[in-house]
């Protein structure tokens, strides 16, 4: 029997325009590489939120007009990027202080997959990847007070991301409290994965078969 199509699910600017509607004003928070990256560009006007880049920026904004860009100015992905009114940028070793010292509200990271106990993998380790190794992912995870990971549900094969157990290498052990994928937001508690929202038209036990650890409904 054919599965019935029902649903949209979110795109990658809509992932983080989600992400970016539940971040509290005057949070510090630091944003990986990937779609967590376009979530600078959804902070709402007047919405004040502080983001740091790894390389060592503070009040990074978002990305720049065509035609107007900072060639000196990047992120950490290597992204030209735009600084607000009172940011600043300063040496790689005082960032990671940053990191390492708890002074970061959040992270928002992306990964290969998600286990229900909060262990994240997000290495890249193939030859072809721009940047195969762990990087700053490791302090990030454990240093920020809190992180979230955004995502795909599934890969492009069909398979979940979020899972029983990682088979991957992991970045760091139950670290994340906060799922937000192309198809729900979940949180992660004593319970395991709880489901707090999914996408219009998209029913529970879809959202189960398209994942690789039991989910919990919300009261």
């Amino acid at each position: 029997m054919s599965e019935t199509v029902n649903f949209r699910p979110l795109s990658r600017p809509q992932m983080a325009a989600r992400v970016a509607k539940d971040i509290p004003e005057g949070w510090y928070v630091n944003l990986g590489i990937g779609v967590p990256t376009l979530v600078a560009d959804q902070i709402p006007a007047g919405h004040e939120v502080v983001i740091h880049s790894e390389n060592g920026l503070l009040g990074m904004g978002p990305a720049p007009e065509e035609g107007k860009v900072d060639p000196w100015l990047i992120n950490a992905g290597k992204q030209h990027v735009t600084l607000t009114p009172g940011g600043s940028f300063f040496h790689h070793a005082d960032s990671f202080s940053i990191i390492r010292g708890g002074h970061l509200d959040l992270c928002v990271l992306g990964a290969f997959e998600v286990a229900q106990n909060g262990d994240i993998a997000n290495w890249a380790t193939s030859a072809n990847d721009s940047a195969p190794a762990v990087g700053g992912a490791m302090d990030l995870s454990v240093g920020a007070k809190r992180l979230w990971v955004v995502m795909e549900h599934t890969t492009k094969d069909g398979r979940p991301r979020l899972v029983e157990e990682c088979s991957y290498p992991l970045t760091a052990g139950r670290a994340v409290t906060r799922v937000y994928t192309n198809l729900a937001v979940i949180d992660i508690t004593e319970q395991g994965f709880v489901v707090r929202e999914m996408v219009p038209g998209l029913d529970f036990d879809t959202l189960q078969a398209k994942t690789g650890a039991r989910l919990h409904q919300a009261d």
